[in-house]
């Protein structure tokens, strides 16, 4: 099974940069698109490629509490036989960050994080967000799921994860609340499939455009691929594609050698 998972920064203006023919090049089993920006109606009538691409079933998630902001869209080969959106908590819900495709064994989550750098009050929901998923997927493997999740989590895990980690040691994306947490999904038995393979390699996933940054790559790795503890052995390879452009974050792709899901 193909993976991508990809923060676009808005699916209408990327599909105008061509970042779309790479997606179809590609033929991934699974695509994952964070921060589309958009509604479904809205794709539906001027965009109908990103609507119902040829070959793929689409599943979205989008914002209640505003348009231009935030969701999520999950194209998949093979038609899941559920479908979830969010934690299934009304108030980490509304602004349209998670798609759940449920298979026989695999639960596929697509996030959207929050940055938590809006208000004292946003990171606060950045926290409680990030509990309840951790609690949401230690749930599905209780169920009996092997669970494969994937995204945009706002936070750069070690200092081999970001290019100038004392200056940023007190910036919000690398406090060590927000740190921790990644610990926390590690500590119950959950796999960054990028640093297992290669566990000294230094790459980056987004950078800053206003600076320029990615010209200097001066960047973090927000953007992962986790799975399940079981499907260790599973794992063909994890990719950061950070020469492909069309957005300020780049795609990530695992392998899994897993044919049914």
């Amino acid at each position: 099974m193909k993976l991508i998972s990809w923060n676009v920064n808005g699916i209408r203006a990327w599909y105008k940069k061509g970042s779309f023919d790479w997606f179809i090049k590609q033929s991934p089993d699974v695509m994952c698109i964070q921060e589309t920006k958009a509604h479904p109606d809205q794709l539906e009538k001027d965009f109908p490629a990103l609507f119902a691409p040829e070959g793929y079933y689409a599943y979205f998630d989008y914002s209640k509490v505003r348009k231009g902001y935030s969701g999520i869209v999950v194209y998949a080969k093979q038609k899941p036989e559920k479908v979830t959106t969010g934690l299934g908590i009304k108030k980490l819900d509304q602004e349209g960050r998670q798609v759940n495709l449920f298979y026989k064994k695999h639960v596929i989550i697509s996030g959207y994080f929050p940055n938590g750098n809006k208000s004292e009050e946003h990171f606060q929901f950045k926290l409680d967000y990030y509990a309840a998923f951790l609690k949401f997927i230690q749930k599905l493997e209780k169920k009996g799921y092997k669970v494969i999740f994937c995204g945009d989590f706002n936070v750069a895990h070690a200092p081999i994860d970001l290019e100038r980690d004392k200056a940023n040691a007190k910036k919000i994306g690398f406090l060590p609340v927000e740190r921790a947490w990644v610990d926390s999904l590690e500590a119950a038995g959950f796999i960054d499939t990028f640093r297992t393979l290669y566990p000294e390699k230094v790459q980056y996933s987004w950078w800053d455009v206003k600076t320029r940054a990615r010209d200097r790559n001066i960047g973090w790795r927000i953007d992962y691929v986790f799975v399940s503890k079981i499907l260790r052995k599973k794992i063909i390879s994890a990719i950061i594609c950070d020469e492909v452009l069309g957005s300020d974050h780049c795609p990530v792709l695992i392998d899994l050698d897993i044919k049914r899901y």
